[in-house]
């Protein structure tokens, strides 16, 4: 972009975030290390907005503002352009795909919001023919294939409780990939289901899952069933009900953090022991 856009000084209070922005602004150490990079010299790139009534919708610089508001800085450079909606979401979308840690759900609803303002502007289709396909176009500018994008943007269809396990790394991307086909009442199920056991599907489990959503025939009890299968790498399976333990912890300690504190219980025990053997 050869164009020259003026640099202005805004308060902080007069930015507004994107709608439906998909990328989150989390405080952890990558926010306060920009905070501090700001602290020693400044805000180096100006953040994008364009007008919204007396205010200005941030396109691009989430995370500067939120570092700036940290500091307690009176203001931001922002270069104001005049965009449509659907220039805004594919400058907000491009803008914030460059960093260098962002989360699966993120992708997902970026390349989704992408997709929808490319079609949008008539440039792109979904089928072949005259018109390039819409993902082989996001990804000449992006590090992700056309199939890739097109897994990211099936996310979207994941009730929010099994995506926050892919962000978490519970569930990997393919399996959550085909447990997207399944209802919302089957998602829910299900979730309750890998709450209560655990335990998560291998990605054979989540495509069986997948096949008998699509022929009507996937029920409570089959999910049930599925997941208490011994997976290849297990050689024993034990079933035990969060009812048992549950009473030793408080009620909004979640299943899996339950499992984890148990075993670790049981090795700081088994150490006890060892010590105790030692000792005669």
């Amino acid at each position: 972009m050869n164009e020259k856009y003026e640099i202005n000084e805004l308060p902080l209070d007069v930015l507004i975030p994107f709608k439906n922005h998909p990328f989150k602004v989390i405080e952890n150490e990558e926010l306060n290390t920009l905070a501090q990079s700001i602290r020693e010299s400044g805000v180096l790139v100006p953040a994008l907005a364009r007008p919204a009534g007396d205010r200005y919708e941030l396109i691009s610089g989430h995370r500067r503002l939120a570092a700036c508001k940290l500091l307690g800085l009176p203001t931001i450079p922002v270069i104001i352009r005049e965009l449509t909606d659907a220039e805004a979401i594919i400058n907000m979308v491009d803008a914030n795909l460059q960093r260098e840690h962002i989360l699966p759900s993120e992708k997902a609803f970026a390349y989704k919001m992408k997709m929808e303002a490319m079609k949008h502007q008539g440039k792109t289709s979904c089928q072949v023919g005259t018109k390039s396909r819409t993902d082989e176009e996001i990804a000449k500018e992006s590090k992700d294939s056309a199939r890739q994008i097109q897994r990211y943007i099936r996310l979207t269809n994941l009730i929010p409780e099994t995506l926050d396990m892919v962000d978490n790394k519970e569930i990997a991307l393919t399996p959550a990939m085909e447990l997207s086909y399944l209802t919302q009442w089957e998602q829910r199920c299900l979730y309750n289901i890998m709450q209560m056991e655990g335990a998560t599907p291998s990605l054979s489990q989540a495509q069986r899952m997948r096949r008998m959503s699509e022929e009507r025939r996937l029920g409570e009890g089959d999910m049930e069933d599925i997941m208490a299968e011994i997976k290849g790498n297990q050689v024993e399976c034990i079933r035990i009900t969060e009812e048992r333990f549950r009473k030793h912890f408080r009620r909004d300690v979640p299943p899996l953090e339950m499992a984890e504190i148990i075993d670790n219980a049981l090795e700081y025990y088994q150490r006890y022991l060892d010590r105790q053997r030692d000792e005669r």
